[in-house]
């Protein structure tokens, strides 16, 4: 009975993990499809896109109150993102023999990114941030600021919303 509960509590917590995991490819693919300020639109830049939106529910997540259950639901975050990787990597045409080298290729990129990532939760007009949008060289160079300010309101939309 006691093994229920746990199980009960953990795919609560996956449910979880996995509505905000969606609730990020949505952003993502809108975010991507409504602005003009990318030099290109690749795979590239959809990873960067999606890091960014993963990042920044990370570390909404690191705000609420419960942080053992949020640390659970980021665990399981990141695991749908690395399988998402996977499979997507896989529908590009990556074959069975050198798709471990893919995946971890990118997951040690979006590790990095997630180091990288300010820490304050303020975006627009930080150097840091705009640095790090430059480390990804993915913006015209033009819109660093706009594009900050516009990462500073998500961020912000992420963190006023509701799980």
């Amino acid at each position: 009975m006691i093994l229920q509960y746990f199980k009960k509590k953990e795919n609560k917590e996956q449910n979880t993990a996995s509505d905000q995991y969606k609730k990020i490819l949505i952003e993502s693919k809108k975010f991507l499809n409504d602005n003009n300020f990318f030099k290109v639109i690749d795979y590239k830049t959809s990873f960067e896109v999606v890091s960014i939106f993963l990042i920044m529910n990370i570390r909404k997540n690191l705000l609420l109150a419960d942080r053992n259950k949020y640390s659970k639901i980021n665990d399981e975050l990141i695991s749908l993102f690395i399988s998402d990787l996977d499979e997507s990597l896989r529908e590009k045409g990556i074959g069975d023999m050198s798709i471990g080298k893919y995946v971890k290729s990118y997951v040690k990129k979006f590790y990095f990114r997630l180091k990288s990532f300010p820490s304050d939760n303020n975006l627009y007009q930080n150097e840091s941030f705009i640095n790090y949008l430059k480390m990804t060289n993915l913006i015209k160079i033009q819109d660093y600021n706009y594009v900050s300010k516009i990462f500073n309101e998500k961020l912000t939309e992420f963190i006023n919303s509701s799980n």
